[in-house]
């Protein structure tokens, strides 16, 4: 039987009707469900209105902020720090991407940080607000509350997957990389262990430090741990990849594990730069245009159909449910009407 598929338009509408119910203020209803939805569009299941629910019960709680604008701790013009008082951080980071879009032509690069932000959902939901102007952009995220990747070379957990998402503009459509410095991410292993099915490989390991394929050894007590980018064998790799994103969410931001904050939430890194303001833009999009026509014309090894850039089979996704109806994960639909029944929204009828 074929999946429900919806309107994106209906699920955005839906979304944004439950985020105002809930207490949400101004444009931040409307830029949290495009946002989420956004992410189904591509494929990042794991990180678009599956985390809704999550979103909604801690603004029953009291988790998020529902209502007023970040702090501004510091702003030299090109370099802006928020204290971003646990709200949603999906608006958070997207408010960051338009204000740095917005001071780049100026400064050659605008760079905001966020701290005490609300969790941000998927990353590369926010880079076409960049590339589609033109505009390089870089997005990282952190959690300074929660630890589950531990060191190359150790047992116990640190620090989060850690996700870097960039954006570059070519001449076609932009390449779109959204990766993390652990080899998949903690949405992944929960909805896997939930469903009770493993890993693809030994992702993790366990409190005793031996590779496995189990979600279930992250939940253990003590805890295992994801194994970072290279896994056993080449994990250094990754490893310094986590810690760069650790210094550039928490770090430069001023606040992170050191505070040892409790809450799920996130600390965010944004920077956009703008071409002009060194080779030029149209030289910038030829390189970068020579540069993915070249990867798309690799002979494919075999088993391989065609070389795809980062984005591509997201971006074509997208075009496919904007015309045919976006097909939610199983479970997310049934996960948000109770949120639903209780804020008195109607839920969307699928087409």
């Amino acid at each position: 039987m074929t999946a429900p598929h919806y309107r994106a338009e209906d699920l955005i509408a839906f979304a944004a009707k439950l985020f105002a119910a809930a207490g949400c203020d101004g444009d931040k209803p409307d830029t949290v469900a495009r946002l989420l939805v956004e992410a189904d569009l591509l494929g990042h299941t794991t990180h678009g209105l599956a985390l809704a629910p999550g979103y909604l019960a801690d603004l029953q709680t009291g988790g998020m902020t529902p209502t007023g604008a970040p702090m501004v701790v510091q702003d030299r013009g090109a370099a802006v720090t928020w204290d971003g008082n646990r709200l949603p951080g999906v608006w958070l980071a997207a408010k960051a991407v338009d204000l740095a879009v917005e001071r780049a032509p100026t400064y050659g690069t605008a760079t905001v940080v966020i701290r005490r932000s609300h969790h941000i959902a998927c990353l590369a939901a926010f880079l076409q607000r960049a590339t589609d102007r033109g505009f390089m952009v870089q997005v990282a995220s952190s959690d300074p509350a929660f630890r589950s990747v531990a060191p190359f070379g150790g047992t116990t957990p640190v620090y989060t997957p850690n996700p870097l998402a960039v954006g570059i503009p070519t001449e076609g459509d932009p390449i779109l990389i959204d990766v993390s410095a652990s080899i998949t991410t903690n949405g992944m292993a929960n909805r896997l262990r939930k469903e009770g099915k493993r890993f693809p490989g030994a992702w993790a390991r366990d409190a005793q430090g031996n590779p496995t394929d189990d979600p279930e050894a992250l939940f253990t007590n003590p805890p295992g741990s994801l194994l970072p980018v290279g896994g056993a064998d080449h994990g250094h790799k990754g490893f310094g990849f986590g810690l760069m994103i650790e210094a550039l969410t928490q770090a430069l931001s001023g606040y992170g594990r050191a505070e040892a904050p409790t809450q799920w939430g996130a600390s965010v890194f944004v920077q956009v730069i703008d071409p002009s303001a060194f080779g030029g833009g149209a030289d910038f999009r030829r390189e970068t245009e020579w540069l993915a026509r070249a990867c798309r014309a690799s002979a494919p090894a075999p088993g391989v159909d065609a070389v795809r850039l980062p984005g591509e089979r997201g971006l074509a996704r997208k075009r496919l449910a904007l015309a045919t109806g976006v097909e939610l994960y199983a479970g997310v639909m049934a996960a948000l009407e109770p949120h639903a029944a209780r804020l008195g929204v109607p839920v969307p009828n699928a087409v």
